[in-house]
């Protein structure tokens, strides 16, 4: 399994230009040589998410269809889900139980209102100090995923589900595959796959929702894409024109590109969901488009990427000529991985 996002409107993972052709040639190159046989699409535009989601049920991947609207309200946000599983039924009839609706990816921390705060930090730091697993935003998280998950239904006939923090305690029984985010951090690496097994035994399908490792060595363990990033060069980058006179940059530290720590710890990660008897887990991510490839290790964002291809900011790959990126030693461990799994 993979995740593919063919664009999250408004964040920094947006693709400057959404080709569907190109995502196409991705999706066949993600079957064909990834050996994946499922793919989570990740966005907030359901115009994009429904241009390429026939792509991949038309390849014989299973599909998990996440449509996502961070930072608004609850009632924005349900509106939003059935609007998108609206739009997704007709797929679901052509495809019938092939296409997976996620109803949120860690509502508590991206949905307004579960948790107080007026940014995600606030929310995290409020989730930490009080816990989730009782108390009122317990309650309120419960509550809004039993809304979103009915209210989809009344629209969309396919199998649902969530993809959830390992905070969350979520009530599995409105859905019909248990979704978690779980990534290998070094803060709990021993007890990895101990933190799996509470999800499994419940009579349903178990995937790991996002897991990933960047490629690279640093004096700060654990951290992923952003952490390294300095999000101001970044920001000013994308500014229309003036952002061409501005070169993102990480922050001044000791990484050190490390494309084969990256592979052997993808394969460790996959390893031991199977071990564990996990259906499934979907890799974060595909590619990063604006998280590029230079030789310049100041300004090699891709290092910090979990990404299993580096894009270049211009040109292209000698692999696969036609595309803007060349696999990674990443990309050649997963496809052993699942060529014999």
């Amino acid at each position: 399994m993979l995740r593919h996002r063919p664009g999250l409107s408004g964040a920094f993972l947006t693709r400057r230009v959404f080709d569907p052709d190109t995502t196409g040639r991705e999706l066949r190159i993600i079957r064909d040589d990834l050996h994946c046989n499922a793919v989570r699409f990740q966005g907030t535009d359901i115009g994009r998410l429904m241009t390429v989601a026939p792509a991949a049920l038309e390849l014989g991947l299973q599909l998990w269809l996440s449509p996502e609207l961070f930072e608004h309200t609850q009632a924005a946000t349900l509106d939003y889900l059935v609007r998108a599983a609206t739009a997704a039924e007709p797929l679901q009839q052509q495809f019938p139980g092939r296409l997976v609706f996620c109803v949120g990816t860690e509502s508590t921390l991206y949905t307004k209102g579960i948790v107080p705060g007026r940014t995600v930090n606030r929310r995290l730091a409020n989730v930490r100090r009080a816990g989730l697993r009782s108390g009122p935003y317990a309650r309120e998280l419960q509550a809004f995923l039993a809304e979103a998950a009915g209210r989809v239904r009344r629209v969309f006939r396919g199998p649902l589900t969530y993809a959830s923090t390992l905070v969350e305690a979520v009530d599995w029984s409105l859905f019909d595959f248990i979704g978690v985010d779980h990534y290998r951090l070094s803060a709990y690496d021993r007890r990895y796959a101990e933190m799996i097994r509470r999800y499994l035994g419940q009579g349903k399908p178990v995937v790991n929702a996002e897991f990933g490792h960047s490629a690279y060595r640093g004096d700060r363990l654990g951290q992923m894409e952003f952490g390294e990033v300095d999000l101001v060069s970044l920001g000013l980058h994308r500014v229309p024109c003036a952002g061409r006179l501005v070169r993102p940059r990480l922050k001044r530290g000791t990484n050190v590109r490390d494309e084969q720590k990256q592979a052997r710890e993808l394969t460790r990660t996959l390893g031991l969901l199977a071990a564990e008897g996990v259906d499934g887990a979907f890799v974060w991510t595909f590619a990063d488009p604006w998280l590029t490839h230079t030789a310049d290790p100041r300004h090699d964002l891709d290092m910090t990427a979990t990404s299993l291809v580096k894009t270049y900011a211009r040109g292209h790959g000698t692999t696969y000529p036609d595309l803007p990126w060349e696999p990674k030693q990443a990309f050649g461990a997963v496809a052993g991985f699942y060529a014999t799994h």
